[in-house]
């Protein structure tokens, strides 16, 4: 049967609401508050009305211990600038520790090819505090800077929670990162202890960075200690040059119980992590989030979007670079096991993920449209090979979600299955959009907005729009909005990069649809949107109906604004199984978006190409692309530093320095 868009895909059992996590809250609201709601829309829209109550009770639900009270929930309302919780003093690290639970699983983890492991509660914690003591005795102290390179795995987490105890800053990057993308990041910040490895595996090949990452430490001359972490047990036996710590010795120490440990207690937006912007069109933003901020957000987001549940595994495919991975480790605050897996999602097999699911009891997976994808072309059925009857949910995150992804999983995976698709990013480290067990399953659509959430599309003047295209804006401050970007005097480029456009409002940079019942759909970058004659385009639109076409593997499309109100929108595919572009596949395709959305959706010249540019973070280069083939110098318009795929890019230029046809309009 063929799927539509918004078609009724699954609906809540009354035993899934029974249990569900916001149903929990709505009846403590009415016992505690005397709040009877309805509905999660009537929930929803008190959230957002009743900023201070909303959050108060969020603080109070669950609760956050502060060793100085709070002078009240909002002292300053202004959006930038809003001051939440003034006077409070907590640390994120120390609600989560005070989670322990001796003979408890505090997470799981796993490497490709390799067995699932277990952590206790106990080593998790011991671990944390030792690692904490050492970082004092190095001279680390409140506001500095740990940094590392450090794949998924438990050593990341403890060294972020060691971090963050003592109130020193963390920020990481993935082992695959190169040496100029570490460098433009950690050198804006000027850490003072760096911690790393220089061996990772990825599809079954080792890679040995030695040379990259002594270049790294070169660069960060501010770096008065360096930890060298082994990857795998040739790593123990050799000692890493200069003046480098190892972890092992580091960590072999006398316990520090918990009674003897004191996290330092800092106020509420008192710096926990930097993030960073994905960094293609410059030098990536440092994007800096707060202790309190970020764990109102979390527990609120864990609970409510995802229903996180008390001892349960949570699986979410991601790598220490991306802002899931902070999100994942959260979940030990919601006494949740995050699930850990370090490597290729297809190795040695396309089903890979679903093993890991399997031997964990995960009963959530978060992964991406893209996961999906590969799984549908590979042609996997997860139900025929592994026992997922534990798993109650799946999570899409990364890009935005068709409905075919969306049936496959009902069809591949489980028949009661909670899809929940998401949109949120980096820049608040959560979701804006997201799922909720309470409502149905749609297909292709977000189920509704996130509470406290105030998300709305807006038109060119501002004004809310329903069940149209417009910006994706959020017109109420939430506490995880960014504390500051580091080295930004006068919180200019903070301003320029979400309230340069609707004064007070966050203009996220997404173009989103949202419908008379609340659900959303969000389409893609608003910077990279297609305008064809005053119609615009979500290219997460071109990428849907693309997907059905089994010859297309990946696919990337721009459009151009040309002199005298003229337009040329070329798309460029990458083909499976080494076919070739012909012009059956091309009229075939055409005739596909025609079909499914309208003549302006169909391109005006299609190019195959070998491979799809993607940044770091998993993202495709549409906005460079379209600078690049405007005439934008390569250098600024695109930072190779910051590709996963940086020779992708080499098509582009050529054709932007040998093709001009477009420039003129033409066809190619």
């Amino acid at each position: 049967m063929t799927i539509r868009e918004g078609d009724l895909l699954w609906t809540p059992s009354q035993s899934r609401r029974n249990r569900s996590q916001v149903l929990r809250f709505m009846k403590w609201l009415e016992e505690r508050r005397g709040l009877r709601l309805e509905s999660y829309e009537a929930l929803w829209h008190w959230s957002v009305t009743d900023l201070e109550s909303f959050w108060h009770s969020i603080w109070d639900y669950f609760g956050i211990q502060a060793s100085a009270p709070f002078e009240r929930v909002l002292g300053r309302r202004s959006m930038p600038g809003a001051e939440w919780f003034p006077g409070a003093r907590l640390n994120y690290a120390g609600y989560i520790l005070a989670r322990e639970q001796p003979d408890a699983t505090a997470l799981m983890s796993m490497r490709e090819g390799e067995p699932l492991q277990r952590m206790s509660w106990a080593a998790l914690g011991d671990q944390v505090r030792i690692l904490a003591t050492q970082l004092r005795r190095m001279g680390v102290r409140p506001a500095d800077r740990v940094a590392a390179v450090l794949p998924n795995g438990p050593q990341a987490v403890i060294a972020m929670l060691a971090t963050t105890s003592i109130g020193a800053i963390w920020s990481c990057c993935g082992p695959d990162f190169g040496t100029k993308g570490v460098l433009e990041r950690f050198r804006q910040l000027g850490p003072k202890v760096f911690i790393y490895v220089d061996t990772y595996q990825y599809g079954g090949k080792r890679y040995h960075r030695t040379a990259e990452l002594r270049e790294i430490l070169k660069g960060l001359d501010t770096v008065q200690q360096a930890i060298h972490v082994p990857y795998v047990a040739e790593d123990e036996q050799r000692m890493p040059a200069g003046d480098v710590r190892c972890w092992d010795e580091l960590m072999d120490q006398p316990r520090v119980a918990p009674a003897d440990f004191q996290c330092e207690q800092v106020p509420f937006d008192h710096p926990l992590w930097i993030l960073f912007s994905s960094g293609t069109t410059g030098l990536p933003k440092a994007i800096v989030h707060g202790h309190g901020g970020i764990l109102l957000e979390h527990l609120k987001h864990l609970h409510f979007n995802y229903e996180a549940t008390c001892g349960e595994p949570l699986f979410f495919f991601t790598a220490t670079s991306w802002m899931v991975w902070n999100f994942l480790v959260s979940s030990l605050a919601a006494d949740v096991i995050p699930v850990l897996y370090d490597g290729n999602p297809a190795y040695p097999k396309p089903d890979a993920l679903w093993k890991v699911i399997e031997e964990s009891g995960a009963t959530l997976f978060g992964t991406s449209p893209a996961y999906v994808d590969l799984q549908r072309k590979a042609g996997v059925v997860p139900k025929e090979r592994f026992n997922l009857g534990r798993l109650e949910s799946v999570t899409l995150a990364g890009s935005p979600v068709s409905a075919e992804c969306m049936q496959w999983l009902y069809q591949n995976v489980k028949a009661d299955l909670w899809v929940a698709s998401g949109s949120g990013g980096t820049d608040c480290c959560t979701g804006f959009v997201g799922g909720v067990s309470l409502l149905p399953v749609y297909a292709g659509e977000i189920q509704a907005r996130a509470l406290g959430c105030a998300a709305f599309a807006f038109d060119e003047q501002g004004r809310e729009i329903v069940d149209e295209v417009g910006e994706f804006v959020i017109t109420q401050p939430m506490p995880s909005m960014p504390v500051k970007f580091w080295d930004d005097p006068q919180d200019r480029r903070y301003r320029e990069s979400y309230f340069d456009v609707y004064p007070g409002i966050w203009r996220h940079g997404d173009f989103a649809r949202f419908n008379r019942r609340g659900g959303v759909y969000v389409l893609g970058r608003s910077d990279s949107t297609l305008n064809r004659h005053g119609i615009r385009i979500g290219t997460a639109e071109i990428y849907r109906s693309l997907a059905l076409l089994e010859e297309i593997d990946d696919a990337l499309i721009v459009n151009l604004d040309l002199p005298g109100g003229r337009f040329f929108m070329p798309l460029f595919v990458k083909l499976r199984d080494g076919r070739l572009l012909d012009e059956p596949l091309g009229a075939r395709l055409r005739e596909q978006l025609r079909r499914d959305y309208s003549p302006r959706h169909v391109p005006d010249k299609i190019y195959q190409v070998q491979e799809i540019p993607y940044t770091l973070t998993g993202k495709k280069l549409e906005v460079p692309i379209r600078r690049i083939l405007m005439g934008v110098d390569p250098d600024k318009a695109a930072n190779r530093a910051a590709l996963i795929n940086p020779a992708a890019l080499d098509f582009f230029l050529d054709y932007a320095r040998n093709q001009c046809d477009y420039a003129r309009g033409d066809e190619g």
